[in-house]
């Protein structure tokens, strides 16, 4: 949040729409996003500086004021003025309609907007900072802007209240001009919503402008009435979801005060992390473009920025976007020993594909095969096509239920990853609009089918074979209590040590000191926990379980 921006607004650095289960959108506290349970005082300020007559002389007329031959205009009149919309921010406005309005996803929707609307790297990535960190701060947005309206958000024209979040984004968290951001989002708002509601608009981002970003979150958490809500003000998450980040650290052996920064790392923007799959691609391209090797595993790199899309190597899909925790669970699961190990491996939740490609590349340096299982034929398409760049021999796609898989293959396979469908709280840097679709039912939802599914994997592996068990969520009930539960049911389930598997997997020194990740378990063996605040990833968790004969 600290690029400067020219008074377009544009940053001086740097097709396919997803659509999940509709959730209710959620403001900070966990509650309905109506804004009336967070407010302030805002309308009455100007950053600190009073309002009062000593501005006016005995006629009312401001000091200090330019005279009328020094004053500059504009040659437009009124209602001429600013009716387009400049393209980046439109793209950002379209971003947060598609994601608010379709149940689209941010990540999917805004690089095809960004190609749509032809953005130079510039303007794109000016897109993407106002896009992402509106969606990242909305419920807070919401709290600002409930104290600059007369009336309740969720009775303005939803397209408004998208448009206020963006003015609030650029006035509050973005080094942009306060006049840039309010004429820009005006005009956006004349130019795709109506001349009626422009005025509003006008008027509500002036009263949003008197305050900096600290003098509001200051006063917002200052009404709240204990410490949970105000860190949700504060840091832009439902209060549920710091409640159970904050025993996921502890459970995992983490001082639990280390959820602040948890927190700020969930709304930092996250490094750009590449794989080149083993034997078929090359990072050297890579890195001449800037980029740096990955300090977390093998043939990684972390972007320098600009369209890594334009990098020799990833239109032909031997160079790949993936997050440095999820190239990670795949190599976990190839370090294991396997006795006999005959190369029967399978991805049973394999969709969009990104860890089933490492995967398969990994599988046909050994000659071994993989079975990339999806629910959908849809999204059977998607693994396809990630997997196309492998040899055609070392994979095959199977469209179905992966808890019916071992009705066809019980007990043959030699490695099974089990990544599970999940809430997604560890990949809230990266899906910035998550943490509001989501409520605690979620948790309770989708924990009978994670058990189902890991019980699929062990089913479907032979004895001796291993089973990695992953999720994208530190939430000890899709983590932990899965494990546990398991464990107490099956006696042919051994727990291995999946620290050490890790830190074989891993790049020397990834997991030493303060980024140890490891946790022993009571009854024998290790899990893995994954922070973005610690090693830069995804928060993953992941556990390597062996079936017994």
């Amino acid at each position: 949040m600290s690029r400067e921006y020219d008074d377009r607004g544009a940053a001086s650095g740097d097709d396919r729409r997803g659509r999940p289960q509709g959730r209710q959108q959620r403001g900070p506290g966990g509650g309905e996003r109506r804004g009336g349970s967070v407010s302030g005082r805002g309308g009455d300020r100007d950053r600190g500086r009073s309002q009062d007559s000593s501005r006016r002389n005995a006629r009312g007329h401001e000091r200090n004021r330019r005279a009328q031959h020094e004053r500059s205009y504009s040659a437009q009149a009124p209602g001429q003025r600013r009716r387009r919309s400049d393209p980046a921010r439109l793209a950002a406005f379209e971003a947060l309609r598609a994601v608010n309005s379709e149940d689209a996803y941010g990540n999917l929707v805004l690089p095809s907007l960004a190609r749509e609307h032809r953005l130079d790297r510039r303007d794109a990535a000016f897109a993407t900072e106002l896009a992402y960190g509106t969606m990242r701060w909305s419920g807070t947005w919401d709290a600002v802007l409930q104290t600059c309206v007369d009336r309740p958000l969720d009775q303005l024209d939803p397209a408004v209240v998208d448009a206020l979040r963006l003015g609030t984004h650029q006035l509050l968290a973005m080094r942009v001009p306060d006049h840039a951001a309010l004429d820009a989002t005006v005009g956006l708002v004349r130019g795709e919503i109506g001349q009626g509601p422009a005025g509003l608009v006008n008027a509500v981002l002036r009263k949003v402008a008197r305050r900096t970003q600290e003098e509001w979150l200051e006063d917002l958490a200052s009404q709240q009435p204990d410490e949970w809500r105000a860190m949700s003000v504060r840091r832009a998450h439902p209060v549920w979801e710091i409640r159970a980040m904050r025993r996921a650290l502890r459970a995992n052996g983490r001082d639990p005060e280390e959820i602040t920064a948890l927190l700020d790392a969930d709304n930092a923007a996250p490094d750009v992390h590449l794989v080149a799959l083993p034997g078929l691609g090359s990072l050297d391209p890579v890195l001449e473009a800037g980029a740096h090797p990955g300090e977390f595993v093998a043939d990684s790199a972390v972007s320098g920025g600009g369209d890594v899309h334009r990098i020799p190597g990833t239109r032909e899909g031997v160079v790949r976007v993936q997050d440095a925790g999820s190239q990670l669970v795949a190599r976990v699961l190839a370090q294991a020993a396997v006795a006999e190990d005959a190369g029967r491996w399978a991805d049973l939740c394999a969709g969009p594909g990104g860890k089933a490609a490492l995967l398969a590349a990994l599988a046909h340096e050994r000659g071994a095969t993989l079975l990339a299982n999806e629910v959908s034929e849809h999204r059977s398409e998607l693994v396809r096509q990630s997997l196309a760049p492998v040899p055609r021999e070392a994979w095959r796609v199977r469209t179905g239920d992966a808890r019916e898989v071992p009705g066809e293959h019980a007990g043959t396979f030699d490695r099974v990853l089990v990544d599970v469908p999940c809430t997604g709280l560890g990949a809230l840097r990266r899906r910035p609009e998550a943490r509001w679709r989501r409520t605690p039912s979620d948790v309770a939802n989708l924990a009978d089918v994670q058990r189902e599914l890991l019980d699929a994997a062990l089913e479907a592996t032979r004895p001796g074979g291993v089973v990695v068990y992953a999720t994208c969520s530190p939430h000890t009930a899709e983590t932990h209590d899965v494990l546990q539960d398991v464990r107490d049911r099956r006696a042919d389930v051994e727990v291995l040590d999946t620290a050490a598997l890790a830190e074989q997997a891993a790049l020397p020194g990834a997991f030493h000191g303060t980024r140890a990740a490891g946790l022993e378990l009571p009854g024998g063996g290790s899990s893995v926990q994954l922070w973005p605040h610690v090693h830069g990833t995804d928060a993953m968790y992941m556990v390597a379980l062996r079936r017994r004969g």
